[in-house]
């Protein structure tokens, strides 16, 4: 969706970039057919007891199993979005018309993905893997502080895992995936690289960017409770917001005078002198908003300040003594 949608904003210049945003916008219709067929043997990836998207493992004897571990692989599907306005479209007929051909003469394509031909909020168009049943309940997880959502951002693994780790058994050897909200516990990967738990900023930043273009499509009608269990309900839009404020929240300085992400660093957190020389760590504890793994990451977790810095999002500090210093960072960021 993204390849396809930076060949929609090339072909404004060059027509031939139609045909590329054809071939993606096919691939991604296939890649919908697969996660519905795995192997060619029928299996689905969408869980519908569990409602949730689960890997599956091709064993040895051509049979296929479900790992039903409750990770970030689960939420990816939210990330596959576009929303198409009439501008956009009309732009591009040549794309608008082989699009259109494809969805009405393949159905079996078509019926996998979103309701392409209801139009939603200002008469835009959905691309999503997912309808609206799925999406909810893909965020009713995602969103409840039990599992995904944490204090710092989403976990990349169910905190559920905790209490009960998944273990897969094969061939006299068990294999365990359990919740670790900061450094693994295994030499694997160099023994500091780890997806278990643990709050990464590429990918929060990725859903957060999907969350704004749902809401673009459904509009504040739709709505979903956040957290999860609160009784609260908030439009897609709000829940962005809320997502980008938790991952806002390690680097601004809290209520005791302190940035969260610096709380791996002795006297640094709290010295006048050095609690405003933020670092831009790998990724951040699940638990407490510490920052873990490289301390220099800001290829990517530096994204933050563009959520800080977004039009319709302001993030606020956390007490009355952190007002004025995270004032003067959110404008050096700035």
């Amino acid at each position: 969706m993204n390849m396809m949608r930076i060949s929609l904003e090339l072909a404004s210049h060059n027509k031939s970039y139609e045909d590329v945003a054809t071939k993606f916008f096919e691939h991604f219709l296939y890649i919908a057919a697969a996660m519905r067929n795995i192997g060619g043997k029928g299996i689905d990836l969408w869980d519908e007891g569990d409602e949730f998207f689960y890997d599956v493992l091709s064993m040895p004897n051509g049979r296929a199993k479900p790992l039903k571990v409750r990770s970030l692989v689960g939420l990816i599907p939210l990330l596959a979005v576009e929303v198409l306005d009439p501008q956009v479209l009309n732009s591009v007929p040549g794309f608008k018309q082989r699009m259109e051909w494809i969805l009405q003469n393949k159905p079996e394509l078509a019926s996998l993905v979103s309701r392409w031909w209801t139009a939603g909020t200002g008469h835009t168009h959905l691309l999503s893997l997912l309808r609206g049943h799925r999406m909810k309940c893909l965020l009713k997880r995602m969103l409840d502080e039990g599992e995904f959502l944490s204090p710092w951002g989403i976990r990349a693994l169910s905190k559920y895992h905790e209490e009960h780790p998944y273990v897969f058994h094969h061939n006299g050897c068990q294999f365990t995936v359990k919740y670790l909200p900061g450094e693994s516990d295994s030499s694997l990967f160099g023994g500091n690289s780890n997806w278990r738990g643990p709050v990464w900023m590429p990918v929060n930043y990725l859903l957060v960017e999907a969350l704004r273009k749902f809401h673009a499509y459904y509009g504040d009608d739709f709505k979903v409770e956040c957290p999860t269990g609160s009784g609260q309900k908030r439009t897609l839009h709000d829940v962005a917001d809320c997502l980008a404020e938790r991952l806002a929240a390690p680097f601004l300085l809290n209520g005791r005078g302190e940035r969260p992400i610096l709380s791996g660093n002795g006297g640094w957190v709290r010295d006048e002198h050095f609690r405003d020389l933020v670092l831009f760590h790998e990724y951040i504890h699940g638990e407490t908003g510490r920052g873990v793994g490289a301390s220099h990451q800001t290829g990517w977790t530096g994204l933050v300040a563009h959520l800080m810095t977004h039009d319709s999002h302001a993030v606020e500090p956390k007490g009355p003594a952190a007002k004025k210093d995270d004032q003067q960072l959110q404008g050096s960021l700035r």
